[in-house]
Order: C-alpha cells, then sequence, then structure tokens
C-alpha cells in the first residue's frame, strides 16, 4: 500500500491536475529486495478467503497480459465498482489489522516494507475509477463515486488511527538509526511516521473520530464540486450563421462544425465551454459581441445561480479545513499542506509571488496601453474588456513582430506533435515509442497505445496511453496520470505504465487536427510528466510522490524542446507543403516569446495568490465572489485581467486536497525550469548529453528517495537562482 493513498480524500486525489497521480519517478537500484513477509493464516483466518475472491475479480485482480500485465479496460463496466470497493477495503483491512497484530517485534520488513506491500487490490481498483471519474464520468460514475470516496476515506483513517499498527511504525522509527537501514530505507521510515502523524495518528480518540468525520465530509465535496463545473463545462456558445465566423481560420470553423455535428446541430457551429475551444475564439473572432458572450460563459462556470453554483460547496470546504488545521495542530491548511514541500513555509510561497507580481502588473500596463491604441481604430472610446486582452493582443503580435497565429498552426498538426515529443525522448534518454494500439484493452476506440523500450538494450521500460481529445463526460484541460508506478523492493521489477490527457478539437473528416504553439507546448509539458514516470527506477511505491512544488518541474522543462531546430525540421512540417517551419519564422515567435508575458503571469499568479491568501485563513470563512474580488483589488490586479481560475471553478483547489494552498508549485517549479534550460542552452546542443544524464540521474530517477533540494544541488552545482525566471519572462531582474 503506497502510502501517499493514506491522504485520499476522494478519488480526485489519484490525479494531478497537471501531473502524475503517483509521481512514480525512480531511483537507481541501490537497495536489494527486501523480503516482504505476509500475514499467516492464523494472524488473519479470513485473509486467505479474501484474496481467493479478489484475485478472481476483474476490477481487483493482478493485471494479466503482456508488458506486466495491462489493465483490463475490455472487462470494466461502473456497475462494477461497488462490489469491488467493498471487497478490495475489505482485503485492505485484514492485510493491516495482520501487520498490525504480528506477534514478532516490529522491524523495517514486517512493518514498513509490509505495508507497502499491502492494498494492491483496492489501489487497483481506485486507479481504474479515477481514470472513469476523468474520462468517463457519466451519471452512473458519479453516483458511484459519491457513495464511496467517502467509504474510502474512513476505510484509510482507520489504518491511520490504528493504534497498535501506529506503535509497531513509532518503533520502527525510533529505532532507525541503529536498525541497520539503508539511506533510502531510512528515508522511508521518516517519510512513512511523519505521514501519520500528519494525518492524525496522535490524536485522542474524540480527535481522530473528528477527524474521520471531517475528511468523509470533505470527500462528498470534492465530488460535488468538481460534478457542478463539470456540468457548466457541458455547455457551449451556437454560431448561428456565417457572419458569426467573422475572423476565424478555416481550421477553427472547421473544429467548431465538427463540434456542432457532434451536438447534433448540424450547418451551425459550437464553441465548448472549455479552454481548448475557448481561447482560440477569443484570439480569432471579430465579432466583440460573441467574444463577450463566449468568455462570459466561461469565466462564470460554477457562479451561475441554480444547481450547478459551486459558491456553497468552497464555503463549507473552507470551514472544514480550517477546523482540520487546527484540529491537527496547524495554523492554517496552507501550514498543513506545506509542511511536506520545498517551500515548507506559506511566507516563503508569498515572498517568491511577490517578487514576480509588480513587474507583471506593470508589463499588464504597457500591454494594455500597446492595445488600446490599435483597439480605438475599431471602436471608438472603447472601454478596453478582458474579452478584448487575446483579441487585441494577437493584432499587436502582428504588428511588433509581423507575427499571426494563423501562419504558425499548419505547422503543428498534433499526429507530428505526438512523435516529436518521442523523438525528443529518444534523443535524451534513449527511449524508443512503438505503437501498440490494437493490441491491448482500452477504455475508448481512439485511445492510443505505446510500448516503450530502451533503445541500446531494447529492454522494455513501460507504456504510454495516450487520451487526446475533448469529450461530453471528460474533464476539461490537460492532465497526466500513472495507472502503474516503477518498484522493485520485493524483489520483482514491476514497470511503469503512465498516460496523457488533453482535451484537443478534433478536425473534419479526414482533416489533420491542427494545434497551437501553446497546445503543443502543453503536450510537452504533459509528456514531461509521463517521462517523470517512465524513467522511474523507485524501489519502494511510498518513496514515489515528490513534493507538490517540485512536480511540476521535470514537466514545465520539457515544454524548451518544442521550438528547437531538430525538432521542427522533422515534425513542425506545415500541413500543405511539407516544409519544416523557417528560421525566418521561428526567429519571430522566439522575439516574440516574452510578449504578452504580463497577461499570462497575471493571469495564473494572481490564481496563486488568491489562492494562498484563501488558505492562510485561520477560520476559512469567506464569501468566495467577496474574498475573490477583494483580494485581487487589494493587490492591485489589473481589471483588464482575470484569474486563470476563479474560485467557483477552481478545480485545482476544491476537488482534492492535491493542488490546494499549492498554486503556487507552477512558478516555484519554473524557478527550477528556468535555471535547467540555462544548463542545457549554455552547452550548445540542446540535446547534450552530459545534461542529459544529470537530469535523468537526479531529477528525473530518484523519486523521493533523496531530498528534492540536494537533488537540485547534485544536477546543477548550486541552488536554482530567480533570476533566470525574470529574464525567461522578460522581467527586470533587480
Amino acid at each position: 500500500m503506497s502510502h501517499e493513498l493514506l491522504k485520499i480524500t476522494g478519488f480526485a486525489t489519484m490525479l494531478l491536475a497537471c501531473g502524475p497521480s503517483h509521481n512514480v519517478e525512480t531511483v537507481p537500484q541501490t537497495t536489494a529486495s527486501v523480503s516482504v513477509p505476509g500475514p499467516t493464516a492464523e494472524q488473519a483466518p479470513s485473509l486467505k478467503d479474501l484474496l481467493a475472491k479478489a484475485n478472481q475479480d476483474p476490477v481487483l485482480s493482478e493485471w494479466q497480459g503482456q508488458y506486466g500485465g495491462v489493465p483490463p479496460w475490455d472487462k470494466l463496466k461502473p456497475s462494477l465498482f461497488p462490489a469491488a470497493f467493498e471487497l478490495g477495503i475489505a482485503v485492505l483491512k485484514a492485510e493491516t489489522e495482520a501487520i498490525a497484530n504480528n506477534s514478532e517485534p516490529p522491524t523495517f520488513a514486517n512493518t514498513v516494507a509490509a505495508l507497502e506491500n499491502a492494498g494492491r487490490h483496492q489501489s487497483r481498483a481506485e486507479t481504474l475509477f479515477s481514470v472513469f471519474t476523468s474520462n468517463l464520468n457519466t451519471e452512473d460514475v458519479q453516483a458511484i463515486d459519491r457513495e464511496w470516496s467517502p467509504k474510502i476515506a474512513a476505510a484509510y483513517d482507520a489504518i491511520t488511527f490504528n493504534e497498535k499498527l501506529f506503535a509497531r511504525l513509532t518503533a520502527v522509527y525510533e529505532a532507525r538509526n541503529s536498525a541497520g537501514l539503508s539511506a533510502e530505507q531510512k528515508r522511508l521510515v521518516e517519510r512513512t511516521f511523519d505521514m501519520y502523524v500528519r494525518a492524525g495518528a496522535k490524536l485522542d480518540a474524540a480527535g481522530k473520530k473528528r477527524l474521520g468525520d471531517i475528511n468523509q465530509e470533505l470527500a462528498v465535496l470534492f465530488i460535488d464540486f468538481g460534478n457542478k463545473v463539470l456540468a457548466d463545462e457541458n455547455t457551449w456558445v451556437v454560431l448561428e450563421k456565417k457572419e458569426d465566423l467573422a475572423g476565424l481560420s478555416d481550421s477553427l470553423r472547421s473544429s467548431y462544425a465538427a463540434a456542432a455535428k457532434e451536438k447534433g446541430l448540424e450547418g451551425k457551429w459550437v464553441v465548448m465551454n472549455t479552454r481548448s475551444s475557448v481561447d482560440p475564439f477569443l484570439a480569432s473572432s471579430s465579432r466583440r459581441d460573441l467574444r463577450e458572450k463566449v468568455w462570459k460563459s466561461f469565466k462564470n462556470r460554477g457562479d451561475n445561480g441554480g444547481a450547478n453554483d459551486a459558491n456553497s460547496s468552497i464555503t463549507k470546504i473552507m470551514s472544514l479545513r480550517a477546523e482540520r488545521a487546527k484540529l491537527l495542530g496547524y495554523a492554517s491548511h496552507a501550514h498543513w499542506r506545506m509542511a511536506d514541500t520545498m517551500a515548507v513555509d506559506p511566507k516563503k510561497a508569498k515572498d517568491l509571488m511577490m517578487k514576480v507580481w509588480p513587474a507583471a502588473v506593470a508589463r499588464v500596463g504597457e500591454e494594455v496601453k500597446d492595445m488600446t491604441a490599435i483597439a480605438k481604430k475599431d471602436v471608438k472610446n472603447l472601454v478596453f474588456e478582458p474579452w478584448d486582452y487575446l483579441y487585441y493582443a494577437e493584432k499587436v503580435r502582428k504588428a511588433k513582430y509581423s507575427l499571426d497565429q494563423a501562419e504558425i498552426k499548419p505547422y503543428f498538426a498534433l499526429d507530428n506533435m505526438i512523435q516529436a515529443s518521442f523523438f525528443m525522448a529518444g534523443e535524451l534518454y534513449g527511449l524508443s515509442f512503438r505503437e501498440i494500439t490494437g493490441t491491448v484493452p482500452t477504455f475508448r476506440p481512439d485511445i492510443r497505445v505505446w510500448e516503450v523500450t530502451d533503445k541500446a538494450s531494447s529492454k522494455h521500460v513501460g507504456l504510454f496511453y495516450g487520451d487526446y481529445f475533448a469529450r461530453a463526460n471528460k474533464r476539461s484541460g490537460a492532465w497526466a496520470m500513472g495507472y502503474r508506478g516503477r518498484e522493485s523492493f520485493t524483489g520483482k521489477v514491476i514497470t511503469p505504465i503512465t498516460s496523457n490527457n488533453n482535451n484537443f478539437q478534433k478536425g473534419g473528416d479526414k482533416e489533420p487536427v491542427l494545434i497551437s504553439l501553446d497546445d503543443a507546448q502543453t503536450l510537452f509539458h504533459e509528456f514531461g510528466h509521463a517521462l517523470h514516470g517512465l524513467l522511474s527506477e523507485v524501489n519502494y511505491p511510498g518513496l514515489a510522490s515528490t513534493p507538490r512544488d517540485f512536480v511540476e518541474y521535470p514537466s514545465q522543462v520539457h515544454e524548451m524542446w518544442v521550438l528547437t531546430r531538430p525538432v521542427l525540421d522533422k515534425f513542425a512540417l506545415h500541413v500543405e507543403t511539407k516544409k519544416p517551419m523557417p528560421q525566418a519564422l521561428v526567429d519571430k515567435v522566439v522575439a516574440s516569446s516574452q510578449f504578452n508575458t504580463g497577461y499570462t503571469t497575471v493571469e495564473y499568479l494572481s490564481a496563486a495568490i488568491v489562492d494562498m491568501e484563501l488558505h492562510t485563513l485561520a477560520d476559512g470563512n469567506i464569501d468566495p465572489d467577496a474574498f475573490e474580488r477583494d483580494t485581487m483589488k487589494r493587490i492591485g490586479a489589473p481589471k483588464e485581467v482575470v484569474m486563470r481560475h476563479r474560485l467557483p471553478q477552481f478545480n485545482h483547489l476544491f476537488t482534492s486536497d492535491s493542488y490546494s494552498a499549492g498554486y503556487y508549485s507552477y512558478l516555484w517549479s519554473e524557478v527550477m525550469d528556468a535555471d535547467s534550460r540555462e544548463a542545457f542552452t549554455a552547452t550548445g546542443n540542446v540535446f547534450d548529453k552530459a545534461t542529459a544524464d544529470k537530469m535523468r540521474k537526479f531529477i528525473l530517477a530518484p523519486g523521493n528517495s533523496t531530498d528534492r533540494a540536494e537533488a537540485y544541488r547534485q544536477f546543477r552545482g548550486r541552488d536554482p537562482e530567480v533570476t533566470a525566471l525574470l529574464k525567461k519572462r522578460g522581467f527586470p531582474t533587480k
């Protein structure tokens, strides 16, 4: 049982909004396999029967087939999960009770390693179901999720609160320095013990009872919040006539027509209420009235009153989080959540954000001034509004850099960019990808699968699944998820299975899917998460998940290779001419790379600041709309830019605890990302082998088996410098 599971209070925690679920990275094999004692029949008379039954259940049983076994999507349907959860929890309980009641003195092997080996059946069930809740979240799935999430939360709390189990764990922890443990094993003991304490293992009976109630209530609230937002995202704006298409490229018109056809509105055009559909419209449409309509529909998700209004869910979540933090002895929810991060103290995260914020706000002022000068030629006495920003930014981009996004998009065919990401992985890390779609089960016909091997040895590394297109009942955005993590501590090497999930709009019949440069960078970003899992050499599952403010770093740094010449020459081929993107166009893109960074930084950073301000409140007592509005005013946020995720739709914060008080992580990680890019570019070779080998050895492979700050120092020779981030965004460095 990976100890990360002890923190689950709803299936949403199985995913990172922009990262792998179990951040299944890897570590060189420094530890010999451990003989993990299993419970005897005398210790748990029913366990043998439970295991026999679980091993026959398609949801719970070990995965079969090639590649170390694959998810049995061809055998699964939502109705199988309730019975599987009931049985899986029973097995988990019996396994952990056997560990807790072991009559032998507590040791690393019979306590900590045994816990690592327990709960596999239930873990498989939760992993499979989390794919349903993210990718196939139909009404029957939502109903099962709402019923079982609090029950599963209670099951993990029962493990945390088991006094006999914690006493054994405490004994191993106290003897860790004299038990002959390796550095990796000692770290696992310390992290496991600390996690149990943070989860309430030291509370008295009344405290445990109240904490358990809070966790169960939160599990339901997280699901309700996500379902409300999903319902609002499953709406659209209809473009009724050709005049409504003014300014849109042929490829956009085609994708909106395809979306309309899918909705039974053939002959019309549909802008879905998701970012991948909305942002291109806002950047292209010359119809200001329709831009306003589309923008308001998108930004008001979860904030429209009625059954899908998410504000009441936020209010309850915040109150319960504050109560839980106080119960556990923390000043606020942020202090509790950040205790196991690189930043540790909310003040450090705030300080970093406020180093960047003033320069970003100033840059927005410059950008709005430039755009207003052009906009007033179109609309006299224009009052610049947020739905004008992307549209006029493109006009300024074209005027300043002779660069039109429509000129770039034909070079980024989705299939080519997928292959480009594989090429990057091959050049940097020696990985090879062979498509095996159709030979293993998938949960939809359009899911693609690749076997990943090592080029030099042809040895199997893992599997990679891709779910690339938007559809109803699929959460918005882009994310990575690990289906299975790498481990070896039992003596058997288990290879990773990971996935990427996007929401690209399909083109018309037989037309190639064209994506924007931003979409291509998002694809490489998520693929960076997948590489983090595929390159794992972690021995113990409990050392797989890295701190929240580290996990985005490996994904962000891999975005840099999209615009490198080797990638462009092979894969950025014009959809019609088949010629690679010319250097003159690349130069324009690079010259404009710091263009509009005021907008992108303020849009993101305002959301991160509001998140931290929200979760450092001791009592959590807020009105979400008022708090958002007042905080934006207090920090001097420009009115022309709205938070990237307004609170009523902020899934990162309110579908789990995962990113709460953690949205700053993207900025914290970007400091390391920007500094790491300089490590590659300084060599004069973007695929420099020595630098890539160090990246793999210290950053990607070890998971959390070593301190991540020290790992960065081993890679770079020093701590990361924030000046690299400021330079990357084009802000003053002093």
